[in-house]
């Protein structure tokens, strides 16, 4: 029996959140969207990975549902909505109002928010959310051209985009057990209060967490809450490392490609262009003749390809140069060609047998595996905490699915030399 049904809104979060159930002992399968029919996956955990991120509310909310239909149908009786470890929303949503549906279908009223991931220096105090040593909104995130996040309180996020009331379970609580926050967690529902926001500071926190919200029919939160929730539904069925290796990479053509603009993604991509060839993408190009240049920039990635290391394209840019960008061609439009460059290079390079494709960015992540044709994939070894190497279940493409501020500053290199062609 499936013990846990993931709903993520972006394309690497899901992967995220899955390599960490493999990690603590569940076998984990991820698709690609909601499947059509009637299939029947046999795993621990079913991660749906969607693009609700960012687009509107009411269609965020409208794939939540149809996501967590189809999880029920597989026999899901828990259920996990994975968003980032960032807290990625505006005032508007979408994190509080698919919460909101999620609760209202499942005939629930309260669960928890747990974005906390203290391996990658996201961390909760007090309710507020810091960046390694940074408060959020002074992070480099205050700057996302999607969703900028210019407030680091989860009580108040959630209050802005949400229905009902939130309250806290601090550190000094987490402290004494999992027994404590369950009677907290009473203690507050008794209250009215909806949404518990639970503080983290290191990994013990997550695991007192799993045990404590291990009965909640759902939870939500980044990919933390996840190492301490499998261990405690973990069969032990299924072996940890046999798990991993069905997703282990193939292929010997490889490319790198980057869309991210956060922080730790732009420092990545400079140190990899001292390491490799490298090349832009050109906003207006994107735009004047996008055919035409995706097939420039494909003979370019084969013209470079036979090098010790996969060659780039990229569109990051740090944070003057993308309000340049979006001030001159706007921000949607601007965002729509170079995904759509993307995905006319990534459909050219799989023809030309490319087979491992290295990506930086969930929107740019979710381009690349839709025009790939992965519709499922298995788990493989993880290159940096929350970013393994995947496998398609039914062809030979392997992927490495990084979100943006994801990942130490060699990550692209070592993605290959830890795994080499």
């Amino acid at each position: 029996m499936m013990r846990l049904g993931v709903i993520a809104d972006d394309f690497t979060g899901a992967t995220d959140i899955a390599s960490f159930l493999v990690q603590n002992g569940m076998a984990t399968v991820q698709l690609n969207g909601v499947p059509p029919g009637d299939e029947t996956i046999d795993a621990d955990a079913i991660v749906v990975s969607l693009k609700s991120r960012s687009c509107p509310a009411a269609q965020a909310v409208s794939d939540s549902l149809a996501a967590l239909s189809w999880l029920q149908q597989q026999g899901c009786e828990r259920f996990y909505f994975k968003y980032c470890s960032t807290f990625d929303s505006t005032a508007a949503g979408n994190i509080g109002p698919v919460t909101d549906a999620l609760l209202e279908a499942l005939g629930e009223t309260q669960t928890v928010i747990s974005p906390a991931l203290p391996v990658n220096g996201r961390t909760v105090y007090q309710g507020y959310l810091f960046v390694m040593d940074q408060l959020l909104s002074e992070s480099g995130m205050r700057h996302h051209p999607v969703t900028p996040m210019t407030d680091s309180n989860l009580l108040r996020l959630m209050d802005a985009q949400a229905q009902g009331k939130a309250g806290l379970i601090a550190s000094s609580v987490l402290d004494q057990g999992a027994d404590a926050v369950r009677q907290r967690l009473g203690e507050l529902k008794a209250d009215g209060v909806r949404y518990v926001v639970l503080d983290a500071l290191h990994e013990q926190h997550l695991l007192t967490q799993g045990a404590a919200v291990q009965q909640m029919k759902l939870v939500t939160g980044g990919s933390g809450l996840a190492i301490g929730l499998a261990r405690q539904l973990a069969s032990g069925a299924h072996d940890k490392q046999q798990a991993q290796a069905a997703g282990a990479p193939q292929g010997k053509r490889a490319v790198v490609i980057s869309g991210s603009c956060s922080t730790m993604t732009n420092r990545q991509v400079a140190i990899y262009r001292q390491q490799a060839p490298a090349q832009v993408v050109e906003v207006e190009a994107c735009l004047q003749d996008p055919q035409a240049y995706a097939l420039q920039l494909c003979d370019w990635v084969v013209q470079n390809a036979d090098g010790e290391l996969a060659p780039l394209l990229y569109a990051t840019s740090d944070a003057q140069q993308l309000q340049q960008i979006q001030q001159q061609y706007g921000a949607a439009r601007s965002s729509e060609a170079v995904e759509q460059c993307f995905a006319a290079v990534v459909r050219e390079l799989k023809a030309r047998d490319f087979r491992r494709f290295i990506v930086a960015g969930g929107e740019t992540s979710g381009v690349v595996a839709q025009t790939l044709g992965v519709r499922a994939f298995y788990i493989g070894p993880v290159i940096s905490p929350g970013v393994p190497w995947v496998r398609d279940t039914e062809q030979p493409i392997s992927l490495a699915l990084k979100s943006g501020n994801f990942g130490d500053e060699n990550f692209f290199a070592r993605a290959q030399t830890e795994f080499p062609l």
